[in-house]
């Protein structure tokens, strides 16, 4: 079996916002087709990692490559056709306020093809489909919709664009169980339908068991000493379910464990 291409890689990239590291050296390959789970505690560095990716932001230092080019070495016109290549879904939908849901999902549709109306209507009209929301819903504001409704119109107006890439940043934050399972089988679905190569930020373990392939742990750097892998894991689910390393197998498992630990140490000034 021949192995896919590399599409996203990151080669020793740092990234800093003034004197505060957040991100140390990190290196991976994402291949195309692969669905790829990132996890890991508030502050490492997993949403920066994103906006790497799609180069809303750029390394300190490293390099970040996209099917075979650096970022860096492209001009800022070839960069916007680039990131017309990903649907992003932010963690709180980002929906236009004053736009109908219609017309947040015919956005990018407007703004970035010579597609005409009626051929826009048919696409807002498929893609609302998809994520199962009623025709009714087309012509509300994000603001009469729930909270789980907001977010799978954010995912229909990320699918309008046909990506090659969908990246996912916290999907399931605020939902309910049976509204969190609602859109982790749309994301399923997503690949079902299309080819397309999927990143999953996220903190839910169930998101992660049921709709990525790999998983990649990222760790706070004030907690790793200077010479340690910001990387702690990379594997399969299932892998990272049974994993040998303490911080791996008490973060996918919920258990506060040594942080606990940690934190009473910190308040008893004894660390």
């Amino acid at each position: 079996m021949v192995e896919a291409a590399p599409l996203i890689e990151f080669r020793g990239v740092h990234r800093r916002f003034g004197g505060q590291a957040v991100l140390r050296d990190v290196s991976f390959t994402i291949r195309r087709g692969e669905s790829v789970a990132i996890i890991g505690e508030s502050g490492c560095g997993k949403s920066v990692t994103l906006k790497l990716m799609i180069a809303l932001l750029a390394p300190s230092q490293g390099e970040v490559w996209f099917d075979g080019r650096n970022h860096a070495g492209r001009s800022e016109r070839e960069l916007t056709a680039e990131r017309l290549r990903f649907g992003y879904v932010f963690q709180q939908a980002a929906l236009f306020d004053s736009l109908t849901v219609a017309d947040n999902v015919a956005f990018g549709l407007r703004q970035n093809t010579r597609m005409r109306e009626p051929e826009i209507a048919r696409v807002v009209r498929d893609r609302l489909r998809d994520v199962g929301l009623p025709e009714v819903a087309a012509g509300k504001k994000p603001a009469e919709l729930s909270g789980g409704m907001r977010k799978r119109v954010g995912l229909a107006r990320a699918l309008a664009l046909s990506p090659e890439v969908m990246l996912y940043d916290e999907p399931t934050t605020g939902l309910d169980p049976i509204m969190s399972d609602v859109i982790n089988e749309l994301i399923l679905q997503a690949r079902e339908r299309h080819p397309i190569t999927s990143i999953v930020v996220t903190h839910d373990m169930v998101t992660v068991g049921r709709t990525v392939d790999r998983v990649i742990m990222l760790y706070p750097l004030p907690r790793l000493g200077p010479d340690e892998s910001q990387i702690i894991f990379d594997g399969t689910p299932a892998e990272a379910f049974s994993a040998a390393d303490p911080r791996v197998y008490q973060f996918v498992h919920g258990q506060a464990g040594e942080r606990l630990q940690e934190m009473a140490a910190s308040q008893d000034g004894t660390a």
